[in-house]
């Protein structure tokens, strides 16, 4: 009996390996799960990006609707995005920027240009269209973890509780926000 087992063995884990690899045809790159929809945004105190002595919680963005996007000037996608983005906010949606800081490690320089880094966000938002409320620092990128998030740009809809109803990763255009965005939007309307 053991030897059938062990001349079993080998075909039953090709078969496994094969299985696994096969779903992994179908799947799709751009779509990332994140283990926080139907979650309330995580709890968080960081600092504005533009504003020295300004702070923002989780508890400030309840009672809106908005989007949570996170961006970067270093993002060629992003500033793709800005244009759409700022047509959206013509329209009345409310859209938080979360500025993720890809060049800064606080293990190896604790030194960090907060001037030179508002000047790049001022300049390429007067240049590309501006459609953020206000955008908030996470330097040590510890809400960007808590979220999942990966890279940017990357966009949460989170409701008037504080609960993450949608994440897209990559850029939002008129094809995304009509497939995806709208119609939970319009399921938000009073």
């Amino acid at each position: 009996m053991n030897r059938k087992l062990l001349a079993i063995l080998p075909l039953l884990a090709f078969i496994l390996v094969c299985v696994f690899l096969y779903q992994g045809l179908f799947a799709n790159p751009r779509e990332l799960q994140t283990g926080r929809i139907g979650h309330t945004m995580p709890a968080f105190n960081l600092p504005d990006l533009m504003q020295d002595n300004k702070r923002w919680q989780h508890t400030d963005l309840q009672g809106e609707v908005y989007l949570l996007n996170v961006w970067g000037t270093w993002c060629p996608t992003c500033l793709a995005e800005l244009d759409y983005l700022t047509k959206l906010r013509e329209q009345g949606v409310k859209i938080v920027g979360l500025y993720y800081v890809q060049s800064y490690d606080a293990d190896f320089d604790g030194a960090f240009d907060m001037a030179a880094l508002r000047e790049e966000v001022s300049s390429m938002l007067s240049r590309a269209g501006d459609p953020y409320q206000f955008n908030i620092l996470d330097l040590e990128r510890t809400l960007a973890l808590d979220l999942g998030v990966s890279g940017a740009p990357e966009t949460f809809l989170v409701d008037s509780k504080g609960t993450i109803l949608l994440h897209h990763t990559g850029d939002i255009n008129p094809r995304v926000w009509r497939s995806k965005f709208a119609p939970i939007m319009q399921e938000l309307q009073p």
